[in-house]
């Protein structure tokens, strides 16, 4: 990976966490306001929906720590890419199960749609300048 790549990882990761910590805080502070918006029922618990955005706060270390070193914890963002594909599988079983509306796909859209690319391309990348999947997966060495 060139400098510059690294550098725009390196930003890029920042935005995940501190946009992470806003909707985490968000959704832990005031559980009801996304459901308000896209005018969809609310849960029948809203502590498991405050649990979820604890959930995505959590990720918001791993992310500050993938920006500030992203040759040195590629794989925090594997975590978070596999995080990431869950959101749409779940977006498309719950409205083909009819228990989530069309219009929850904007927090699918924005918490995990348009971090894909740039995560898949990161992770690409890290896995080449491991030497191959079969190193990064080990975890042994510093991607440089």
């Amino acid at each position: 990976m060139t400098d510059s790549q690294y550098n725009f990882y390196s930003k890029l990761f920042k935005i995940a966490a501190i946009y992470n910590l806003i909707w985490g805080a968000l959704n832990i502070i005031f559980p009801k306001l996304l459901f308000d918006l896209i005018s969809m029922d609310y849960p029948f618990y809203i502590p498991f929906w405050q649990a979820i955005g604890m959930f995505v706060m959590v990720y918001a270390p791993a992310y500050w720590w993938a920006g500030k070193y992203p040759k040195k914890y590629p794989h925090f963002i594997v975590i978070g890419f596999i995080g990431k594909l869950c959101g749409p599988i779940g977006l498309a079983w719950g409205v083909i199960e009819g228990t989530l509306p069309i219009s929850f796909g904007w927090t699918v859209i924005f918490n995990d749609a348009i971090w894909l690319i740039p995560f898949a391309t990161y992770l690409k990348l890290s896995i080449k300048n491991a030497g191959g999947l079969s190193n990064f997966i080990k975890g042994e060495t510093e991607v440089i």
